[in-house]
């Protein structure tokens, strides 16, 4: 008899088991939480283009601007204390970098590239750059920067380095 009552109860108990199991997999995840009073509109998105990263800063400011390039027109030589992430929503730019002398004591060198739309760029903290529409149409950029004191400037103007022959 103590047998059979074994047999029963891991039987039952087997049961309840795979009973259990099967609601647990088969039932639906509950609703999310619907939004109140809330909108987003996207700005801008791209693919990376660059490399490299940015160092963040807990209690920095974040900024994030509209840039609005005219054909031929420039941003002139300048860096961002914290960099800067760049989404070009429309047109290109070629942003010239002047790279400093290199590990030869070489002097200065220019690192030349052209973003297109639908591509994003990073620039260094320091990292001193002019972007130039090269292209026949308006371009129009999204950035944001990060890692920047707080109240205070995301851009700092530069003289030109003399390095890119523009």
């Amino acid at each position: 008899m103590k047998t059979l009552t074994r047999r029963v109860a891991r039987l039952a108990g087997l049961t309840v088991g795979l009973v259990g199991l099967f609601l647990a997999v088969t039932a639906s995840p509950g609703a999310a939480t619907p939004s109140v009073g809330f909108s987003s509109q996207p700005l801008g998105r791209g693919t990376l283009a660059s490399h490299g990263s940015l160092p963040l800063r807990q209690g920095m400011d974040v900024v994030a601007v509209k840039v609005t390039l005219t054909p031929g027109g420039s941003s002139g030589w300048h860096s961002h204390p914290g960099g800067g992430i760049t989404i070009v929503v429309q047109g290109e730019v070629t942003v010239y970098a002047a790279a400093g002398k290199d590990d030869d004591e070489q002097e200065g060198r220019c690192v030349i590239t052209r973003y297109t739309k639908g591509q994003a760029f990073i620039e260094r903290p320091g990292e001193v750059v002019d972007a130039v529409n090269t292209g026949a149409t308006d371009t129009i950029m999204v950035v944001t920067f990060p890692g920047v004191p707080v109240g205070g400037p995301s851009r700092i103007d530069h003289d030109n380095p003399r390095t890119c022959g523009i």
